[in-house]
C-alpha cells in the first residue's frame, strides 16, 4: 500500500474512531444501552485500527507519524483505557438487562463523560494533524490537552451539579493553556534550517542577510521570506574562505559576450492589455509587449542575452525570473532579494551568457501568483552553437488564461503541416500552477530532454501519459509519419495536430501561436524504431539514427484520434539508460537539509493563517538554508499533505537520488522543478557552485503565496534590498 493510501486510511480510521466514541457517549446519554454498547465495541476496534494504521504509516518515515506517536496515540490510548475501565462494565450490564434501571444507569456521568472524553481525545489527534500540522511541539501539545480537558470538564459540569476537584482541574487546564499559548505565539530566537554537517555538527549559525530583511520578497499577495533576520549584517563574518562579505549586486552577468558569441538584445515592456484568443474571445491580461505569452527569446550557446525590462503600468511592480536557467544571482529577478521590483515607469537590464542549451521560460517574480496567472511569462530556447536549422521545432507553452486552457495564445487545436520524414521536436512548457498530462498519438516518439537537460538513451514511447510538473519542460522528438499526429492535454483537448504536407484539413488554422525555431541537431529529430508490446510501450537505448519505417509496428502505434485516458503514466525514474553521475546517494554530503511540507496554522507576516508550511513554519519564519561555495548538498523533500507541491530551487539543477526510497534506475535526472505528490519523499542533491541568494519554494505559486517558500544563501553573500513590496 502506498504512503498516500495509508495517509487516507489513517484519516478514515481516525474520523471513525472519534465518531464512534462520541456516538457511544451520546447514545448512552439518550438511555440506549444496546446501541451505546455496540458503538463502544466499534470504537474499541477502531482505536486498535488507528494504532495499526499509525504503525504502518511509520514505515514510510518518522515525518508522517511524528505528531501521532508523540501526542495523538498516547492521548487516544489513555482516554480509551479510562473509558473502557469506567464505562465498559456498566454498558455491558445495561445491555444484558435492558430494563428501566439499566437505561437510567448508562446516562450517568461516570459512563457518558469517559466515552465523550475518548471522542474528544480522538478528535484532538485529527485537529493536530490537519489544523495545526507538523510537527507536534510542547506548545501545541499543551494547548490540545487543555482543550480536551476543558471539554471533559465542561461536559461533566453540564451533567452534574457536583464535580469533584473541579476548581483544581480548571486551574490546571488554564495554566496548561496559557503556557501552551506562550510557547506557540511568543517570538523565539532565530534558527537555521534543519541541516547538518557530515561531522555531526549543527548547521551554520543563525544568519543575517546584509542590509535586508529576507522575509520581504513577494510571490503573490504576500511576501516571500526565510528565517527572521536583522538589518545591517551579512550572512557571516566573511566568505567561506575568510574574505569580506560580497553583495549580491556584484553577482551580475558580463557586459560583453564570450569570444565568438553575439549579443542577443530584447526589449520587454510589461503592461495591462486585452488579448484576443483564437475564436475572438477577449481576455484582460498582464502582458509583455502587449501579448500573451510574451515574445519568444532565442539564442545560441555562447551568446550574451541582454533584456531591457520596462514597466508601463503594472502597479505592483514586475521583474524577470529565468526559470530553470542558472544565471548569476544578481540577474535572478527576485524582488527584495536580488533587486527591487521595477515600478511603473522604471526599467532594469538583465544580462547573462547563454551557457545552457535547452527549453526554458521566464516570468515575473513580483506578485507572481497573480502576475504569471494574468500572463506575465514567455519562453526561452537556447540551441547549440552552429546547429543547422532542420525539421519542425515547436515551442508550446501551456497556460490557463481567463479560465481557458491555451497553447501559446490559442484555445483551439493548433494545426501544422509537415512532410513525412521531417524531424519534429515539440517543446512542452507547463506555465500553470498545477501539473498537466500530455499524450502523443499517431507516432512513436522519444522524450529526449527534461527541464532543458538531455536524457541518456531515451527509449521509444507509445500509449503512455506524460505528467509535467508546474514549471517543468519536456522535449519530445519523432519523425513525421504519413498519417496525422495529435498532442492532447489532460486527455481532453487536442493541443496540436500535425498533418502530412499537402493535406487540407477542415480544421486547419493559423499557426502563429507556436514559436518555430531551428532544431538543435538533426539527430534529435530522428525517429526511433517502433516497438510491440503492452502499454506503456517503451524501449530503452534506441539508436537516434534508426529510421522509422512507414509500415513497421503499426499495431503498437495508437491512431491520432485514440482515447488516451487509460494510458499509464511514464515513470521518469525508470526511463532511459543509466550513466555515471558526479555524485550518488552514497556520496559524502557537506550539508543535509530536510523540508517537510504540510498544511497548518502558522504565522505569516505576523498574522495567523492556515498556511502551506515547511517544517511547521511559514514565511517569513522558515530558517534560511546556508551553504558554502563548493558544498555538496542533499535535500530531502517530504510531502505530508494532500496537495501536490512542484518544488523549485533557483540557480541550480538538482540530481534526483531517490523517490520514496527507490533509486533512479533509468537516465540520470537533472531537474529544476519536481512534483512531490502526497506521501512522497524525494532525495535530490546539488553542488553549491553558483554563489548568491536564492529562492527555494513550491512553484504552485498560490502555495508559495501562503507561506511555502524559503531562501538558500551562500555564506558571505549579502543583499542591500529591503523588499518592501506590496501584494
Amino acid at each position: 500500500m502506498t504512503t498516500d493510501l495509508l495517509m487516507a486510511l489513517d484519516l478514515l480510521v481516525s474520523v471513525l474512531t472519534a465518531a464512534t466514541w462520541v456516538g457511544a457517549g451520546v447514545t448512552a446519554a439518550a438511555r440506549r444501552p444496546r446501541t451505546a454498547t455496540a458503538l463502544f465495541a466499534v470504537a474499541l476496534v477502531a482505536s486498535l485500527a488507528r494504532v495499526w494504521s499509525v504503525l504502518a504509516l511509520a514505515g514510510a518515515g518518522w515525518w508522517f507519524v511524528q505528531e501521532k506517536i508523540t501526542l495523538a496515540l498516547p492521548l487516544l490510548v489513555a482516554a480509551s483505557l479510562v473509558a473502557t475501565a469506567l464505562a465498559g462494565p456498566r454498558l455491558l450490564r445495561a445491555a444484558r438487562r435492558a430494563d428501566t434501571a439499566s437505561r437510567d444507569a448508562v446516562k450517568a456521568p461516570v459512563v457518558v463523560v469517559p466515552l465523550l472524553g475518548a471522542g474528544y481525545a480522538a478528535a484532538a489527534g485529527i485537529v493536530q494533524t490537519f489544523l495545526i500540522g507538523y510537527p507536534a511541539d510542547p506548545g501545541t501539545a499543551l494547548l490540545l490537552l487543555a482543550v480536551v480537558a476543558g471539554a471533559v470538564l465542561g461536559t461533566w459540569r453540564a451533567m452534574s451539579a457536583r464535580v469533584p476537584g473541579l476548581r483544581s482541574a480548571t486551574a490546571a487546564t488554564v495554566v496548561a493553556a496559557v503556557l501552551g499559548a506562550a510557547l506557540v505565539f511568543l517570538p523565539s530566537a532565530p534558527a537555521t534550517a534543519e541541516g547538518s554537517a557530515p561531522e555531526g555538527g549543527a548547521a551554520m549559525g543563525a544568519m543575517d542577510m546584509g542590509a535586508t530583511d529576507l522575509g520581504a520578497m513577494d510571490m503573490g499577495a504576500t511576501d516571500l521570506g526565510a528565517q527572521p533576520v536583522s538589518h545591517g549584517h551579512s550572512a557571516s563574518a566573511g566568505s567561506a574562505t575568510g574574505g569580506t562579505p560580497r553583495p549580491v549586486t556584484d553577482l551580475r552577468g558580463p557586459a560583453t559576450p564570450p569570444p565568438g558569441g553575439a549579443v542577443r538584445h530584447f526589449d520587454l515592456t510589461a503592461r495591462m492589455a486585452t488579448v484576443t484568443l483564437s475564436p475572438g474571445r477577449k481576455v484582460s491580461a498582464w502582458t509583455f509587449n502587449g501579448q500573451v505569452p510574451g515574445p519568444s527569446l532565442t539564442a545560441e550557446q555562447g551568446d550574451l542575452i541582454e533584456v531591457r525590462l520596462r514597466n508601463a503600468d503594472i502597479t505592483s511592480g514586475v521583474t524577470l525570473h529565468w526559470h530553470g536557467y542558472d544565471v548569476p544571482s544578481g540577474e535572478d529577478g527576485v524582488p527584495g532579494l536580488t533587486q527591487d521590483a521595477v515600478p511603473p515607469g522604471g526599467e532594469f537590464v538583465y544580462r547573462f551568457v547563454a551557457e545552457q542549451v535547452g527549453t526554458y521560460w521566464y516570468h515575473t517574480h513580483e506578485v507572481s501568483d497573480i502576475g504569471v496567472r494574468m500572463g506575465l511569462y514567455g519562453t526561452l530556447v537556447v540551441t547549440p552553437k552552429g546547429a543547422a536549422p532542420t525539421g519542425l521545432d515547436l515551442t508550446l507553452p501551456v497556460h490557463t488564461l481567463g479560465g481557458v486552457l491555451v497553447t501559446g495564445d490559442r484555445d483551439q487545436s493548433l494545426v501544422k503541416q509537415a512532410a513525412p520524414g521531417t524531424p519534429v521536436r515539440l517543446r512542452l512548457i507547463n506555465t500553470d500552477n498545477t501539473p498537466h498530462r500530455f499524450t502523443l498519438a499517431g507516432t512513436p516518439y522519444r522524450l529526449v530532454a527534461v527541464d532543458g537537460t538531455d536524457l541518456n538513451g531515451p527509449g521509444t514511447l507509445a500509449k503512455v501519459g506524460l505528467r509535467l510538473a508546474a514549471g517543468g519542460r519536456y522535449d519530445l522528438a519523432f519523425t513525421m509519419p504519413p498519417d496525422p499526429v495529435v498532442l492532447k492535454i489532460d486527455d481532453r483537448a487536442d493541443s496540436v495536430r500535425l498533418v502530412p504536407e499537402g493535406t487540407s484539413p477542415t480544421t486547419a488554422q493559423d499557426a502563429s501561436a507556436a514559436t518555430e525555431s531551428p532544431s538543435t541537431t538533426a539527430a534529435q529529430g530522428d525517429s526511433p524504431t517502433t516497438t510491440q508490446g503492452d502499454s506503456p510501450t517503451t524501449t530503452q537505448g534506441d539508436s537516434p539514427t534508426t529510421a522509422l519505417s512507414a509500415a513497421a509496428g503499426a499495431g503498437a502505434v495508437p491512431a491520432a484520434d485514440s482515447q488516451t485516458a487509460d494510458w499509464p503514466e511514464l515513470d521518469l525514474t525508470r526511463y532511459g539508460t543509466p550513466a555515471p553521475t558526479p555524485y550518488t546517494s552514497r556520496s559524502r554530503f557537506d550539508r543535509d537539509f530536510t523540508l517537510v511540507l504540510d498544511r497548518g496554522l502558522a504565522l505569516t507576516n505576523g498574522k495567523p493563517a492556515y498556511a502551506h508550511t515547511v517544517n511547521g513554519l511559514a514565511f517569513p519564519n522558515i530558517p534560511t538554508e546556508v551553504v558554502r561555495d563548493g558544498d555538496l548538498v542533499r535535500l530531502t523533500v517530504v510531502n505530508r499533505g494532500r496537495d501536490t507541491h512542484p518544488w523549485h530551487l533557483h540557480g541550480h539543477r538538482v540530481l534526483v537520488l531517490s523517490r520514496n526510497g527507490h533509486s533512479v534506475t533509468g537516465s540520470p535526472l537533472w531537474l529544476d522543478t519536481f512534483d512531490v505528490r502526497p506521501g512522497e519523499v524525494w532525495e535530490v542533491a546539488f553542488r553549491a557552485d553558483n554563489p548568491g541568494l536564492w529562492m527555494n519554494h513550491c512553484h504552485n505559486l498560490s502555495h508559495a503565496d501562503l507561506g511555502m517558500m524559503l531562501h538558500l544563501a551562500y555564506q558571505g553573500v549579502t543583499s542591500p534590498f529591503h523588499g518592501a513590496h506590496g501584494g
